[in-house]
């Protein structure tokens, strides 16, 4: 326990004067009665009275001792320790196009890939992350954070259709580079998922691997989904449309060549988490981290026990110790 205000202490100083004046306030006020010798007086006892008397001064004086160490502000210690941890700036780019509605996955392509994403989010407590989608174009959802919450909940609510529709693989890419470049890990990273071709956009993703190199940022593809036609079923059930659907794995492959990272294939929901353990165990970067504890007041201990005390003393006061003019 430390305190805010040591130097308060020196008001115990004024327990010098307020003994001196007890006692001899005590002599002073003791009744006197003259006699011609005490010798029949020696044997008789010290009433209680006189004792608790003295016992309530004490009360007064613990009062103030606990009162003044209240105006001391005592406080909790300030904890302070240096750790290592694994943390690092991570992107996530996420792939919202129509094709992601495919039910190869449970429920659907988009929706697993929701929930292993918001998994491995939780799982990296130290890292500063943040969040781009794209289809037709690309949309930069969520700056690098370290609100799990806040970047949880962008993943959640985000929906297919909330983009034009397409495969904007190198607006993607190009979107989650400029939010690294801010960053200030040694290490970062951005894990491209998409199920399907680079067709749209105005950033080819072989253009947006070279700015990421250069930037030493490293890009872990995943191609999610199986190569064919699938159905894909609008929201509302009221009509069904037939898409030819073939993820470039070449492509993927070179991203991830050339910036350092890898290429990986899930075709379904236990490849996928497997997919981002693996990259989990592979994206640490050491880093010192200081950490402090919160100071807490503790004065209110010391007023409570100061007003007890006082108020004892006062019921003695006016009970038994009452005196008659």
């Amino acid at each position: 326990m430390t305190f805010k205000y040591p130097w308060l202490f020196l008001l115990f100083l004024l327990y010098i004067p307020l003994l001196i004046w007890y006692f001899r306030r005590s002599k002073n006020s003791t009744p006197s009665l003259g006699m011609s010798s005490l010798k029949g007086l020696q044997k008789v006892p010290k009433g209680w009275k006189e004792y608790l008397m003295k016992f309530n001064f004490i009360l007064k004086l613990l009062a103030m001792a606990a009162l003044i160490v209240a105006l001391c502000r005592p406080q909790t210690f300030d904890s302070k320790s240096k750790s290592r941890v694994e943390g690092t700036d991570i992107v996530l780019a996420l792939d919202i196009s129509g094709s992601m509605a495919s039910k190869d996955f449970h429920p659907t392509r988009f929706e697993a890939a929701k929930d292993v994403a918001v998994k491995f989010v939780n799982q990296r407590v130290n890292d500063n992350m943040g969040l781009v989608v794209f289809a037709g174009e690309s949309l930069s959802l969520m700056p690098l954070t370290y609100d799990r919450a806040a970047l949880i909940n962008s993943i959640q609510n985000v929906e297919l259709g909330d983009l034009t529709d397409g495969t904007a693989i190198g607006d993607g890419l190009a979107s989650a580079v400029n939010r690294l470049i801010s960053g200030k890990a040694k290490s970062k990273s951005i894990i491209l998922l998409t199920d399907g071709t680079n067709n749209a956009g105005e950033v080819p993703p072989v253009t947006a691997a070279q700015i990421a190199k250069q930037n030493g940022i490293k890009v872990y593809t995943i191609g999610v989904g199986t190569n064919g036609t699938i159905e894909i079923t609008d929201p509302y059930g009221f009509s069904t449309t037939t898409l030819e659907t073939k993820i470039d794995e070449v492509s993927l492959k070179k991203i991830a060549d050339e910036t350092g990272g890898k290429f990986f294939r899930a075709q379904d929901e236990k490849m996928l988490q497997k997919v981002f353990h693996e990259i989990d165990s592979l994206e640490k970067s050491t880093q010192d981290v200081e950490n402090f504890t919160r100071t807490d007041e503790a004065f209110f201990p010391w007023i409570l026990t100061a007003f007890i005390l006082y108020a004892i003393s006062i019921l003695l006061r006016y009970t038994v110790l009452r005196r008659i003019p």
